[in-house]
């Protein structure tokens, strides 16, 4: 497929020695992610504490069709259950649509129009979230959005580039210092709106947030990479048997990745709940906004990314560095260690029945280790393994592994009412165990098949800081 780059050659506009395009892009991914990660703080506590209690829910347009259609799946669920599956479905959703959204940036709207699309969508859909009635339909616009702008923004980032460029690296480092930020920062922001005053206005600011983040992309138009025209399809030469077979083995390991997934969703969606139960969140008098520790995951992949690769540095000079799937194995070990460290709260819980503060914030220090030998080195491998002729696609199939695991996470969530947080946790710390001894289990079978060079595959540049591969 024929990309639209720029000239790697540095000019007038140029800005602190990037391409100048980068600093709007940067700018609205943050306000993206601001958006999502402020959402996805709020939502579960939201239904749980209001929306889908007496007096809320005979409010919402439609949601009577809406929860008999998943009640039809699951059998009768409680607030809490039908919340975390809720929850669940959107997560899995927005990582499902940016498939959709690509096809539409690609060979319809072209990637400015699409991306503008979505932060109109998204930002539609925060401002609905301040009515009962509208709740349906500003999570389809939330989705529907993120969908639209989420591949298409990070695509163009690229394209400021040319072949050879030396600030590319830097440039990607940069534009997920936006993600970070973003994540870091958002659960601070709507946490305390939410907390002072009210639900709807930490929606509204996120929607806000949105808003800003389409003016600042739309100011930067003149910047950024020309759209490409539409053209035919190239004749494409059909797959190799090798090809095919490697194909395969990716789609057997999807099941693996959703082991992985399915806890990791859960510290976005039941956890909340397990923090506002079980936590003491009392700081010299003030009680800390639930949200806050939400904030810790944005920012421990960036504390712990240059030990992690200090410890691989010592580990390759010695020539004991683990490979790939040696790496994974490890980091489904480490989380399900982390939320092991959660079943054990009561262990070291206050005289409130509380446990600690500082034990939830040891357990995103664990759980986030184990996402940096998990989530990154995952999606480097499979990029790597995929054949070029189908490895954008194969990205995004990817992605469906989050969708399966956030998916079936929202169903196991229903158990937080009837088991206790110790058994509940364990069972997580089971799946994601699971995970690891499956790769530890059959490693040199998925070694042999994926090796590189066992099949031409796709290529791309890992970045660890935000678990992508780029071209």
């Amino acid at each position: 497929m024929t990309v639209a780059v720029r000239s790697d050659s540095r000019g007038a506009s140029d800005l602190f020695g990037q391409p100048r395009g980068l600093a709007y892009l940067a700018g609205t991914e943050l306000w993206d992610r601001i958006s999502f990660h402020g959402m996805q703080a709020l939502l579960v506590l939201y239904m749980v504490g209001e929306l889908l209690l007496p007096g809320h829910v005979e409010k919402i347009a439609g949601f009577a069709a809406f929860r008999a259609g998943i009640e039809n799946v699951t059998g009768p669920l409680t607030v809490t259950a039908l919340a975390s599956q809720i929850f669940g479905l959107y997560v899995g959703l927005v990582y499902f649509m940016p498939v959709v959204g690509g096809v539409i940036g690609d060979r319809v709207l072209g990637r400015r129009r699409t991306v503008a699309l979505g932060a109109l969508l998204m930002t539609s859909g925060h401002f609905a979230m301040a009515f009962d009635a509208s709740f349906l339909g500003a999570m389809a616009l939330l989705i529907a959005g993120a969908g639209c702008l989420r591949g298409n923004l990070i695509s163009q980032v690229g394209d400021l580039y040319g072949p050879g460029d030396p600030r590319r690296d830097a440039g990607f480092q940069i534009y997920f210092t936006g993600i970070n930020l973003g994540a870091f920062i958002a659960p601070i922001l709507c946490g305390l709106l939410g907390q002072l005053y009210g639900w709807h206005i930490a929606f509204g600011f996120a929607g806000v947030g949105m808003m800003i983040g389409l003016v600042v992309f739309l100011a930067g138009a003149r910047h950024l990479p020309a759209d490409m025209p539409r053209t035919g399809r190239a004749a494409r030469a059909p797959l190799t048997p090798p090809e095919r077979r490697v194909i395969v083995v990716l789609l057997l390991l999807m099941p693996v990745l959703a082991l992985f997934w399915i806890a990791q969703s859960q510290v976005w969606n039941v956890y909340n709940l397990w923090v506002r139960d079980h936590v003491d969140l009392v700081i010299a008098g003030w009680t800390m906004p639930v949200p806050w520790l939400q904030a810790i995951d944005g920012l421990a992949p960036v504390v712990l990314l240059a030990p992690t690769l200090a410890v691989w540095k010592w580990q390759r000079d010695r020539g004991g560095e683990p490979d790939d799937l040696t790496k994974m194995a490890i980091g489904c070990l480490i989380f399900a260690f982390g939320t092991a460290w959660l079943a054990a709260a009561p262990l070291v819980a206050e005289p409130g029945g509380r446990a600690p503060l500082l034990w939830a914030v040891g357990f995103h220090l664990i759980s986030n280790e184990g996402w940096l030998f998990f989530v990154p080195i995952a999606l480097a491998a499979w990029s790597r393994a995929a054949p070029a002729k189908v490895n954008g696609t194969m990205i995004g199939v990817y992605y469906l592994s989050t969708f399966l695991g956030s998916t079936i996470s929202g169903r196991i969530g229903g158990l937080y009412e009837t088991w206790s947080p110790t058994r509940f946790w364990l069972l997580h710390a089971g799946i994601v165990a699971g995970g690891g001894v499956v790769l530890l289990g059959f490693g040199p079978l998925l070694r042999r098949e994926l090796a590189p060079g066992h099949v031409v595959g796709g290529g791309g540049h890992l970045d660890l800081q935000r678990g992508e591969v780029v071209a």
